[in-house]
């Protein structure tokens, strides 16, 4: 075998291990995947073993050194972001905790989803008095982990006039926006969408599948850039 496969496969391995050496401070099953392992060992991993390829073509002198070279800045990126998502997901759940409010990850996004029958009255815009401690809670967390884009979709349910609907979700998801840039968040960082009754949970056939698809849901994106970031 040439020494320069030799060392392409030197970095498959690196790939793996630096995923699997980074030390993840969060133990929660929120934290890991179906097959158990930790999300930042898995971004790690995937960014090293694509950081080894890119290096290895980059590289056309000594393809193996540099999938080494690769591997190394790979897995760094992608364990620095995946640990930066690991701790503002757990902080997240933990505000969240008895509010009703739900947190759901995939991959490097976060979602939060909150029924609307905790955030806003029947055929109303204006957010329910006891949501404005949770929504404090968000964006004293937004404005610590200012590393994502935050788009806030509104939803109803099927009940009523289409363009009615569009209009309330609009409404509702432009109220939550505005109300966490009161508070301090970057405005340049938020976006607001109304989905209407267009993206059903459930179905809007029956009282409890109504309730469900009325609901806000805060979707955090990684900014361009933020995927090498430490904090």
């Amino acid at each position: 075998m040439k020494l320069s496969s030799r060392l392409i496969l030197s970095a498959a391995a690196l790939a793996l291990l630096s995923g699997c050496a980074t030390q993840n401070p969060y133990d929660q099953g929120a934290q890991t995947d179906s097959t158990g392992m930790s999300k930042t060992a898995k971004y790690g991993g995937l960014g090293a073993l694509a950081g080894a390829a890119a290096g290895a073509l980059i590289s056309h002198d000594d393809r193996g050194k540099g999938a080494l070279i690769g591997a190394a800045v790979g897995g760094a990126s992608g364990a620095g972001y995946g640990y930066y998502a690991d701790k503002q997901e757990a902080q997240l759940r933990q505000q969240m905790q008895g509010t009703g409010v739900e947190v759901q990850r995939q991959g490097d996004n976060i979602q939060l989803i909150m029924p609307g029958n905790i955030t806003f009255a029947t055929d109303s815009a204006d957010i329910s008095s006891g949501f404005y401690n949770p929504l404090n809670n968000l964006a004293n967390s937004f404005k610590q982990y200012d590393q994502n884009s935050i788009e806030i979709v509104g939803h109803t349910d099927s009940t009523g006039g289409y363009q009615y609907n569009m209009g309330l979700s609009q409404r509702r998801a432009q109220s939550v926006a505005n109300y966490l840039i009161s508070q301090g968040v970057n405005p340049s960082r938020v976006t607001t969408r109304g989905a209407g009754p267009d993206q059903p949970v459930a179905s809007n056939a029956n009282e409890s599948g109504r309730q469900q698809n009325r609901r806000v849901e805060v979707n955090l994106r990684p900014l361009p850039g933020a995927q090498g970031v430490q904090q």
